[in-house]
């Protein structure tokens, strides 16, 4: 009998790196549920039993032999009827490790296909722990020839066209994609390529979830061979969706089914940095967070987010004012924290800035400057806040969220061990401006999913004022930086395009900001990499992307 018809299920799920017991669980509740839609087939998502990026914890025997028993047992439950599962594994044969699409169906593994291409820029260095695989040939099943790729295989298109080639019908894809602002585009990019090659429809799967610096967004889809859209899960949510494909003149599409857009612009990066808090904090089962709110825009937008994260009951916030907090702020940090419904206390440093500074009288003495604050005094409050705030932390349970944002990372307007102290930073990966603009969008908007007010949740003063230390007497930020728009606009320049100091001048800069910039850029890399971690939304982060030495003497001379 000639089978006519496949119906797939995209297992869009959240694994968790490391838990192979608990993402074997995961994969055996959607078999269920896709057997209930009655599926013949589920394809879960890149390294799915391991939990994606695994990193050298993948290089570890005892954790292969985990994987291996999780997905032995996985395929034994296809014995019992039900959809067959296609699945992402570690899979280590004839001596070497592989990134491996398992085929499992009538209680065994009936098929294996490992990754040719392995990628080893950016976030990624599978190079450094898999072996590429052999030339891919399709896998027969349900009549049909399936032409199985793992993320950059498709990307890449040359294994795509050794599948064409050996006479696959359409392509599935395993995806480990993770999210930056780019991410749709390209994605559309490469997908649009391999149909214009090899003219094929194409079932591209891919994990939703947060793993320490990366987010994956999910948004998986059926594509027919003209390219249009026949079917998309929801971006940024977990579940099991069925695909329905048929056979017509020998040629396999994919039938219509619901299609539902993937956010766009500031809405997808405030959903990263949700996804990649929540998932930060839950899986490394911390209660909740503990955030320093001082008035300003910055722990206010944090806050925001925690909230639309873990809610509100999950949030403390602590204002933490000297002598040269103002009036002001005391009322914003107030005012905000009543909107988002946390937490809220406040604790005076003074005493311990006195402390300090008998202290360190003696030992100061003839090098102590006039009267008034220095930089060692400025970040002596910025370290008596972080111990307080680590205090907290330790007593009762709840990780400390910094509140940097990636233009101070990036010339180290940051004090190490004070604002810098906690164990994740949401807006590490966000430039000032765009803190501006997210606080101002989620004003307007309640995020999908979000467990936030509905209503406007920072006060319209926070964002207006301009931004502040407030660790001296009318200090503001652009007293030490150059104005926001500038400095973003510079960074943007050295850090995601990687210019040259003569083009970004061309650019309309002044050489001499520009040299400043890039000094400091380069002076604070010590500082960064003692920093959390933090959601990847740009496409150059510090965490993974962009890798540079502590001990740099290179300067631009052009």
């Amino acid at each position: 009998m000639t089978i006519r018809s496949l119906s797939i299920a995209i297992a869009q799920l959240n694994p968790v790196v490391g838990d192979v017991d608990g993402n074997l669980e995961k994969a055996r509740t959607a078999r269920g549920q896709a057997a209930a839609l009655g599926a013949d087939l589920v394809v879960f998502s890149e390294l799915f039993l391991s939990g994606y990026p695994p990193e050298d914890l993948v290089l570890k025997p005892a954790f292969q032999e985990a994987v291996r028993a999780a997905a032995e047992a996985l395929a034994a439950d296809t014995g019992e009827g039900g959809p067959a599962v296609l699945i992402g594994a570690p899979w280590a044969e004839a001596g070497a490790l592989h990134n491996a699409a398992l085929l499992m169906a009538e209680g065994a593994i009936q098929a294996q296909r490992f990754k040719r291409l392995l990628p080893n820029f950016g976030v990624f260095d599978e190079l450094r722990v898999f072996r590429p695989g052999p030339p891919l040939e399709p896998i027969e099943f349900g009549g049909a020839r399936l032409g199985v790729m793992v993320c950059e295989d498709m990307w890449a298109g040359g294994p795509a066209s050794e599948l064409a080639e050996a006479g696959a019908d359409f392509f599935l894809v395993l995806n480990g994609s993770p999210f930056r602002k780019t991410v749709y585009a390209e994605r559309a990019d490469a997908v649009e390529d391999r149909r214009r090659e090899q003219g094929k429809a194409m079932l591209y799967v891919n994990q939703v979830g947060g793993q320490d610096s990366l987010t994956f967004d999910g948004a998986s889809f059926a594509m027919r061979s003209d390219g249009t859209r026949a079917a998309a899960a929801p971006a940024w949510r977990e579940g099991v969706f069925l695909t329905r494909w048929s056979r017509a003149g020998g040629v396999w599409e994919p039938e219509a089914g619901d299609v539902t857009p993937a956010p766009a612009g500031l809405e997808a990066v405030y959903a990263a940095l949700t996804l990649g808090v929540r998932d930060y904090v839950d899986k490394n089962r911390f209660p909740g967070v503990v955030i320093g709110l001082s008035g300003g825009i910055d722990s206010a937008l944090t806050a925001a987010i925690a909230v639309d994260a873990l809610g509100p009951d999950r949030v403390r916030c602590v204002m933490l004012p000297s002598r040269y907090t103002s009036e002001e702020s005391l009322r914003d940090a107030k005012a905000c924290a009543k909107k988002l419904g946390v937490s809220y206390e406040t604790i005076a440093i003074e005493p311990a800035v006195d402390a300090f500074d008998r202290m360190l009288k003696p030992a100061f003495g003839a090098n102590d400057p006039a009267p008034g604050p220095d930089l060692a005094a400025e970040n002596i409050q910025s370290r008596i806040r972080g111990v307080l705030l680590m205090a907290l932390s330790n007593k009762f349970g709840p990780m400390v969220l910094t509140t940097g944002n990636k233009s101070e990372m990036s010339v180290g307007y940051a004090t190490l061990y004070g604002d810098m102290n906690g164990g994740y930073n949401p807006l590490k990966d966000v430039y000032k401006m765009e803190v501006f603009a997210l606080s101002r969008w989620r004003n307007g908007a309640k995020p999908g999913g979000g467990l936030g007010p509905s209503a406007e949740v920072i006060p319209p003063a926070i964002i207006d004022k301009p931004p502040s230390a407030e660790l001296r007497d009318d200090q503001r930020d652009d007293d030490s930086l150059p104005p926001y728009e500038t400095l973003d606009a510079i960074l943007d320049g050295l850090i995601e395009r990687e210019l040259s100091l003569a083009e970004i001048v061309a650019e309309g800069h002044p050489e001499e900001t520009v040299r400043r910039v890039e000094h400091l850029l380069y002076v604070a890399e010590y500082k960064r990499r003692q920093a959390p971690p933090g959601p990847k939304v740009t496409v150059r982060n510090f965490d993974r992307d962009r890798r540079y030495p502590i001990t740099n003497g290179f300067r631009d001379a052009r």
